[in-house]
């Protein structure tokens, strides 16, 4: 089974080990025409969009408490053909979060910017594995979970203290890394800095921060996948 991950669950998960295969996709080989064709019409939508490189998997499996798997290198408009598509059952996609949690026990999110594939959604900072997340040919999850944070909100995370395991959720939409990262500074303070980076920012990924100090204080626009994140948090889950 390319697949075999539970669904709709909260998992712990020890280490990731994630493998580059240097192979095309299949379904980017498979697909080139009508990636052509939807590509056209997304950018005719939204000019903004650019064709950088992505990750798709074709293999994730759970076992002992280890994500093991294998992805490719594809177009962002291969991507996007898929991401109308879903599901395809030979290519799944997965992200990584880094949930920041500030002094005061709230979690600090980002709405998207206008011009992003994601546009006005809430969730926390993160991006699609890229070529630079990997080391040796393996996906270094904190690496692209440090690198997204600051590049959409300006915060370092290098020293940031953060929790000894990953968790993950696998759903029909894909499969979320998550990690918290605990910061040493109150919530409002913390989105008063990513105003200031954003404000800053000649071309800013997104509106700006989001806090969330609770299981009800649900923002407009929040990503399906983070209600069980943000319920899992404040259930005092350790």
């Amino acid at each position: 089974m390319s697949f075999d991950i539970p669904r709709n669950v909260i998992l712990p998960v020890d280490a990731v080990d994630v493998r580059l295969d240097p192979g095309p996709h299949p379904f980017e080989s498979e697909n080139a025409g009508a990636i052509e064709r939807n590509w056209q019409a997304e950018t005719a939508a939204n000019p903004a969009l650019f064709d950088g490189t992505v990750m798709l998997l074709s293999r994730l499996a759970y076992t002992n408490r280890r994500l093991e798997g294998r992805c490719h290198a594809i177009r962002f408009a291969t991507f996007m053909l898929w991401r109308r598509r879903q599901p395809v059952p030979a290519a799944e996609h997965a992200f990584a979060h880094a949930m920041l949690v500030s002094r005061d026990n709230a979690l600090v999110a980002i709405r998207m910017g206008g011009h992003t594939v994601n546009a006005g959604s809430v969730y926390f900072a993160a991006g699609s594995f890229e070529p630079v997340d990997f080391i040796d040919g393996r996906a270094d999850v904190d690496l692209n979970m440090m690198r997204e944070v600051e590049e959409e909100t300006g915060l370092d995370l290098r020293k940031a203290r953060r929790e000894p395991l990953y968790h993950a959720l696998s759903t029909a939409r894909g499969t979320v890394i998550f990690r918290r990262y605990f910061l040493d500074a109150d919530a409002d303070d913390i989105a008063a800095g990513i105003r200031a980076f954003v404000a800053a920012d000649p071309e800013p990924e997104i509106v700006g921060p989001v806090v969330i100090r609770g299981k009800a204080d649900l923002p407009e626009g929040l990503k399906p996948h983070m209600l069980p994140l943000i319920d899992w948090h404040f259930s005092g889950t350790q």
